[in-house]
């Protein structure tokens, strides 16, 4: 503004002092074009670069204007991230929780199905290996938080090999309804415990306790009985 002011002044003053306005405005109009053409050309091409500059200046300031909003757009979806990571963590454990509420109740039912087929298998009407104060110790053993103490019978019985496991899991009708009862009940148990834990730490564990490996050893027995089906169909 301060070069324009001079530019216009000195202008203003050439005209009115070296030219003079009455010999000014006696010009044809093609010199007095020429003439303001020539004298306006700078102010021209220093407002067009100042203008250049003042356009990159706010450019510059829209560019950084810009940036900030993306810091702050990026900080805003990682922390929408960690909130996202947050919830499904807290989910996933309420979910673990919740699981093992269901499974500890489902581990003693499956302890009393257990505890029935030991009564039938071992007990008066069964082998009559175990007397009926027996099995009652080990009833009260369950009542009081051992939902495995038959599970672990069944184990030593099968580690002793004393007794056929095939008769004992399915000689006869009732038998077989616990021990189908037991596996399906695990099985249920043992897919919840994977959809509630990725790491399969759950299942794992589960897998690894005394119901577990009788429950393996009872998948072994049934796919003998099915193959020995199969061999021996009957008519």
């Amino acid at each position: 503004m301060s070069i324009t002011t001079f530019w216009l002044g000195f202008g203003l003053f050439y005209l009115g002092i070296v030219i003079g306005w009455d010999q000014f405005f006696s010009q044809p109009l093609e010199s007095l074009g020429s003439f303001l053409e020539g004298a306006f050309a700078p102010l021209a091409f220093l407002w067009l670069v100042v203008g250049y500059f003042l356009q990159q200046k706010e450019l510059a300031k829209n560019t950084a204007v810009i940036q900030q909003q993306h810091t702050e757009m990026q900080k805003s979806a990682n922390n929408a991230a960690l909130q996202a990571t947050s919830i499904q963590a807290s989910a996933l454990h309420t979910q673990q929780q919740t699981f093992m509420r269901i499974y500890q109740m489902v581990r003693e039912s499956m302890g009393g199905v257990l505890g029935m087929l030991f009564i039938s298998s071992q007990g008066g009407q069964g082998a009559g290996l175990v007397d009926s104060d027996g099995i009652a110790e080990l009833w009260v053993e369950q009542v009081r938080g051992d939902p495995e103490v038959f599970t672990r019978r069944f184990l030593f019985i099968n580690a002793a090999g004393e007794q056929d496991m095939m008769e004992l899991f399915y000689g006869t009708e009732i038998r077989t309804n616990h021990t189908q009862n037991f596996m399906r009940q695990y099985n249920r148990i043992l897919e919840a415990a994977k959809a509630c834990d990725p790491d399969l730490m759950i299942a794992d564990a589960i897998t690894a306790s005394a119901h577990g490996l009788l429950y393996r050893i009872m998948i072994d027995y049934t796919e003998l009985r099915q193959a020995s089906d199969q061999n021996n169909p009957r008519l």
